[in-house]
């Protein structure tokens, strides 16, 4: 029985999101799935504008009320017009690419509570870095993290631009978060065809030995042309690092585990790990 989930990009005004689209367009393509695009008017951003009833001097100037009431209307329905834009422009995109007529979405509220709703339908979310409210020195924030923490599927945090992915680094801790990634990365499509580079930061014991040794035989026996790597060093940096020096073009990881790796996707080091990034991240449970 064939997944009909779809895969999902999340599409507004910033810079990523033309990458977010062209992931998801790149992903629908391996895995035979259809493809959906995400608009999310946020309430907050024009939440100033709704009650001013509490402003001195505004009880009793009904007219104000009544023209910044008209007002904050007019500013929403601005942004749906505009959002709606968003979602032709990513509509165009693929279909330019050949895939199917996607479908298209828009929805009132907070990014992680739209996409919350949609979880059971979604198969994979692609998703850009930093959305349309950040600044170039923005830290993230907390919008990304709570998606991460909120949906259950796999996201894709793209930068800036996308290219199909050809050497990949998988972060193996050894947990089995750590074990359910290999177990994904030998399933899914979207890694078959690829170099893979089975990644360890640590010191490995014993044990450690022989699940870095039971992962890679997993991966070699799907066929992957294999390399693996144990490095020292602090974990996030020691990624990074590794990644640029053998040009590898995207990163996978687990969201959860129990080891150094845990700490990547917990927190502050969140942001760190994502900002740092200079090349796409498949985060998997």
């Amino acid at each position: 029985m064939s997944d009909e989930r779809t895969i999902a990009a999340c599409v507004d005004g910033s810079a990523y999101a033309a990458a977010a689209c062209d992931a998801a367009i790149w992903a629908a393509g391996k895995l035979d799935a259809p493809l959906a695009f995400v608009n999310v008017i946020s309430r907050r951003k024009h939440a100033a504008a709704t009650d001013y009833s509490g402003q001195i001097g505004l009880g009793t100037r009904e007219h104000l009320l009544t023209e910044l009431a008209e007002l904050d209307g007019q500013r929403a329905r601005l942004a749906r017009e505009r959002g709606r834009d968003f979602l032709d422009s990513a509509r165009r995109r693929a279909t330019e690419a050949g895939r199917p007529e996607p479908t298209t979405r828009q929805r009132n509220g907070e990014l992680v509570d739209a996409l919350h709703s949609m979880d059971d339908e979604i198969r994979l979310l692609a998703i850009g870095k930093r959305g349309e409210s950040a600044g170039d020195d923005d830290h993230l924030g907390s919008n990304l993290e709570r998606v991460i923490r909120g949906v259950s599927c796999p996201i894709l945090v793209t930068n800036q631009s996308f290219t199909p992915p050809e050497r990949v680094l998988i972060a193996f801790d050894g947990s089995k978060t750590g074990q359910r990634v290999i177990e994904r990365a030998v399933a899914t499509p979207l890694l078959a065809e690829v170099e893979v580079h089975l990644v360890y930061v640590g010191t490995p014991n014993e044990e450690r030995r022989r699940q870095i040794d039971a992962a890679a035989k997993t991966l070699e026996n799907a066929g992957a042309q294999l390399t693996t790597a144990v490095i020292e060093g602090d974990v996030e940096p020691a990624l990074h690092d590794y990644q640029r020096r053998h040009g590898l073009d995207l990163m996978v990881m687990g969201a959860y585990g129990h080891t150094r790796i845990r700490q990547l996707l917990v927190g502050s080091t969140t942001t760190d790990m994502i900002r740092r990034a200079e090349v796409p991240l498949l985060i998997v449970r």
